[in-house]
């Protein structure tokens, strides 16, 4: 049988093709996502996953997600539950391939006693602040530890010692022995093992003391048969410990760590560590905060899988660290909906209107579409009444030039009903804020009968008093105006935060029939956006998140 040809998109591709072609490798292609559980996924993770998983795909292999849960200070199951919950969510779901650091404890320190016997570690108990003295600069070489020429047998019996809990947190560490005179300071003796007094999710108190990354993370795809290693490219000056470690350990048909480009969002921030700070800080609304780059956060505000992995998909290949401009990923988002989700009548700041001429006793039903875009949704009855509601912003008692909507003594037509002329505004007594309007509306206007007497300016939407809900809506903008002074040390958060990122509306009207929405769904809010049920939502109150508002800036950006 003619095997089938893959068409090459990239240069990992080409790399892993090269390397078939080439029987580099007696075993399947495998590749793998290592997510530390101590947080959650955010776009920049989505990227990352997207490259494996699609080599993986793309040449028949394997594709694993690994937990490099080596680190006992800051890892919990919550995290692995929620990695896993999200990876599934955004489609790249790894099936049975599902491992975990922890689980390769005895084959990772029998790694560090083999380099321990070649002579290729030892165990150093400078203090940290001596080890980063010692190290030197990137224009100054570092210096030897007064501990290197210890002898095999001194750093088996500490290295043993300190696995047994002998030593105090932090007192002793096992070292490479490379060349504390390398250009790469990742090659100056790093760190292999460090001393944790402190339980594991998963393995309780059975170690105290735990693999650093750059050691652990070559055994463990070594362990797992992963081919090509795929690491965003600040791990690129890390490859060539990856690759000693292997070496030193003679190991056969070692995998390859290769590189892509790191991808950063305008507007967002998506540093694991600030993420961290904002969360347990309390200063966001946890992990899946509508305002965070968070996959639980961008779930939560309305965006989905598939816009999701459409936008990573678009950005394609990136050889070098780039940016990438959130109004893409928006744009994406918009594109998706516009013919999928309903749309409905909203006023997010209602203002009463009372219709003087109507029967006070009298409703109708007006037919509309549920998306102008799409036939197959079909039509809706709209209850029409007395009493109505629309956007406060929809009337000015003196316009400005310019201004399309209802004034004083002005008309306007209602989306899908009648002209309406504004004849009298009522005022509230203390503070003259204007309270209800008094209108009247001309039956022969009526939507749909062709009546063509005489032109409006504008057409404005509302929402009926006797058929609408009150619901809750959030309004989202970016969490740092710029996300720049996130790195101002000098500023609080709360300082650098927006204050208008979240904006809580809380008496808007909506139509009645959309009480019966559940947690996720979507809709077009005519004229305001797109919009997401929210999960706190409940029996009696229905809160939804805006996604994105209708305008799109990327298509103008793009022009």
């Amino acid at each position: 049988m003619k095997e089938e040809k893959v068409e090459i998109d990239n240069n990992l591709e080409k790399i892993v093709a090269e390397d078939l072609q080439n029987g580099a490798f007696n075993r399947t292609i495998c590749t793998r996502f290592p997510p530390e559980p101590n947080g959650y996924l955010h776009i920049g993770s989505a990227y990352a996953i997207h490259m494996n998983f699609m080599i993986a795909q793309k040449f028949n292999g394997n594709f694993n997600l690994r937990f490099d849960d080596t680190n006992p200070l800051k890892e919990e199951s919550e995290y692995v539950d929620s990695i896993m919950e999200d990876i599934k969510w955004l489609g790249y779901s790894p099936q049975d391939r599902i491992f975990y650091g922890s689980d390769y404890s005895n084959e990772i320190f029998n790694a560090a006693i083999n380099l321990i016997k070649k002579g290729k570690a030892y165990v150093c108990e400078l203090s940290p602040e001596k080890i980063k003295e010692y190290r030197g600069t990137l224009t100054e070489s570092g210096k030897n530890s007064p501990y290197r020429n210890r002898s095999v047998e001194e750093n088996l019996n500490l290295f043993l010692r300190m696995k047994s809990g002998e030593f105090p947190t932090g007192s002793h560490v096992l070292r490479a022995k490379i060349d504390m005179a390398s250009p790469n300071m990742n090659l100056r003796d790093p760190i292999l093992y460090r001393i944790i007094h402190a339980s594991h999710y998963r393995t309780g108190n059975e170690w105290c003391i735990y693999p650093m990354y750059d050691f652990a993370h070559p055994l463990q795809d070594m362990i797992e048969g992963v081919t090509h290693s795929l690491c965003s490219i600040e791990f690129k000056d890390h490859r060539p410990l990856y690759e000693w470690v292997l070496t030193e350990l003679e190991i056969k048909d070692a995998p390859k760590q290769r590189e892509f480009g790191r991808v950063n969002i305008t507007g967002v921030v998506t540093s694991k560590r600030y993420l961290r700070e904002l969360v347990l800080g309390k200063l966001v609304d946890g992990w899946d905060d509508p305002r965070l780059p968070t996959i639980r956060g961008l779930r939560r505000r309305g965006f989905t899988s598939e816009s999701i992995r459409t936008f990573i998909q678009e950005l394609g290949f990136v050889r070098h660290q780039s940016t990438a401009d959130i109004a893409m990923l928006e744009s994406t988002l918009r594109s998706e909906l516009k013919e999928k989700v309903p749309t409905v009548m909203a006023v997010l700041n209602p203002l009463k209107v009372t219709i003087t001429n109507y029967p006070e006793d009298k409703t109708e039903l007006l037919e509309m579409k549920n998306n102008p875009e799409n036939p197959k949704l079909g039509n809706r009855d709209v209850i029409f009444s007395k009493e109505i509601y629309i956007e406060k912003d929809d009337f000015m008692e003196v316009p400005i030039k310019g201004f399309k909507r209802l004034a004083l003594h002005a008309e306007v037509r209602l989306k899908g009903a009648y002209f309406i002329q504004c004849n009298e505004v009522i005022k509230e007594e203390d503070t003259g804020e204007i309270i209800e309007l008094r209108c009247t509306y001309d039956p022969k206007t009526k939507s749909g009968t062709g009546f063509s007497e005489r032109k409006v300016k504008g057409t404005i939407h509302w929402v009926s008093a006797l058929n609408s809900e009150i619901v809750e809506v959030n309004l989202f903008d970016k969490l740092f105006e710029d996300e720049t002074i996130v790195k101002d040390t000098e500023k609080t958060w709360e300082e650098k935060m927006n204050p208008n990122s979240k904006v809580r509306m809380k008496n808007c009207r909506i139509e009645s029939w959309i009480k019966e929405a559940k947690i996720e769904d979507k809709f077009q809010f005519l004229r305001h956006g797109y919009f997401c049920v929210d999960k706190h939502s409940t029996e009696n109150k229905l809160i939804f998140n805006r996604i994105v508002s209708l305008k799109d800036s990327w298509k103008g950006k793009q022009k």
